[in-house]
């Protein structure tokens, strides 16, 4: 019967999935059901990893998945036949596993997200010292940079890790203080996310109208606390935390083995109210988007626009692919995909009966317009993000 440790801070909804995903392959019926114990970082920090490494042994202990530093030394466990596999949590380690954020990616998606609601104005708050903090920024960078509009960028990166919990309120107010409005902020989580909205708030910056904010993790009692309600970054988390266990699983049996890392894939953005507005200075285009937004559940078409604003058919075309980049009919299809792929991974319904509930008859132009948006049917999506039965 594996014993197994996890070490993480479990007051984070982040924590909470992956030990979900960690719990759901314990419990299956087709291997020995493990015995698993909670250890706070409170007591490595107390202890340091020689006393996690004493209290492992005491123990029994044959795995230990966990947040661990950079300068933890964390080859001693697998020299005394303990197998363990890191949280990404400050670095990434060389000498053992890691389940490790797609953070360029998630970075990607955020950017996306704010390009299709019009934004010339971008910014990005992290940690200096954060792989999965610099990695989102690089990626959120790299994404608006395809459109050149990396020159309207700025980014607030000056907290160490040490203060993830505190903040500087005086050169943060200045700093948000100084950036041109309106502007799109991806914070690098929800609690960073949850510091811009206080921070705001003392110095009479409103969200979204000037700063529309978004964070990564949708730990929902973070993102209601915040004022207003915080969107954010969902991650297949708990997905990873049962990948990870098995990857656990086959390093107890194979421990000399060679193993990559697991990998937590991005999926949808929650929109609450922290982004719920349109950045373009063209009234009708702005009037359009917020329609298309409220009523993306319906099938769409250009003559469903019309009547709201007083332009031509080929003057809205026009001035909505200038402040969007895109045509108005591939804007919708985007948005109708993304919608479909939130359906997939958030419903128990089958595929067919997700796409005939959002207006899809023919399934099969679906399943193809949705392979060229996200790369692979929606059947190879939803298992490649959720946990298969």
């Amino acid at each position: 019967m594996p014993r197994i440790i996890f070490l993480s801070d479990l007051s984070e909804e982040y924590a909470k999935n992956l030990l979900k995903g960690i719990v759901r392959y314990s419990k299956e019926p087709t291997h020995e059901p493990w015995v698993l114990c909670k250890m706070p970082p409170s007591y490595p920090a107390k202890h340091g990893i020689a006393g996690v490494l004493r209290w492992a042994k005491e123990w029994k202990a044959d795995g230990i998945i966990g947040q661990f530093y950079a300068t933890d030394h964390v080859r001693v466990f697998a020299k005394n036949g303990i197998m363990a596999i890191a949280q990404e949590f400050q670095s990434r380690f060389t000498t053992i596993p890691n389940i490790a954020g797609a953070n360029h990616l998630a970075g990607e998606m955020c950017a996306d997200y704010f390009i299709r609601k019009g934004f010339k104005h971008f910014a990005f708050y992290g940690f200096k010292d954060i792989v999965w903090s610099s990695e989102r920024c690089e990626g959120f960078v790299g994404e608006i940079s395809k459109y050149r509009l990396d020159k309207h960028f700025y980014e607030y990166q000056n907290a160490a890790f040490t203060k993830l919990w505190d903040y500087e309120p005086k050169s943060l107010i200045a700093w948000l203080k100084m950036l041109p409005k309106p502007i799109a902020m991806m914070a690098c989580d929800d609690n960073q996310g949850h510091h811009i909205t206080e921070v705001c708030k003392q110095c009479g910056i409103k969200i979204p109208e000037e700063i529309a904010l978004l964070g990564v993790d949708n730990d929902e009692a973070v993102c209601l606390l915040s004022d207003p309600p915080l969107s954010s970054l969902n991650q297949a988390v708990e997905k990873a935390g049962y990948e990870a266990a098995q990857l656990m699983s086959r390093m107890i049996q194979n421990p000399k083995a060679h193993y990559d890392d697991v990998l937590v894939m991005p999926t949808h953005i929650t929109t609450r109210q922290s982004t719920d507005v349109y950045a373009t200075n063209d009234k009708h285009v702005s009037i359009v988007l917020q329609y298309i937004y409220q009523n993306s559940h319906k099938k769409l078409t250009i003559n469903h626009l019309l009547p709201l604003v007083p332009l031509s058919r080929r003057l809205l075309e026009e001035h909505f692919k200038q402040q969007t980049g895109v045509p108005i009919y591939t804007y919708i299809m985007r948005l109708r995909i993304e919608n479909f792929a939130h359906r997939l991974l958030e419903s128990d319904a089958n595929i067919m009966e997700i796409a005939d509930e959002i207006g899809y008859s023919d399934y099969k132009n679906i399943a193809r317009q949705f392979k060229k948006i996200k790369g692979c049917t929606p059947t190879e999506y939803k298992m490649k993000n959720t946990i298969s039965p």
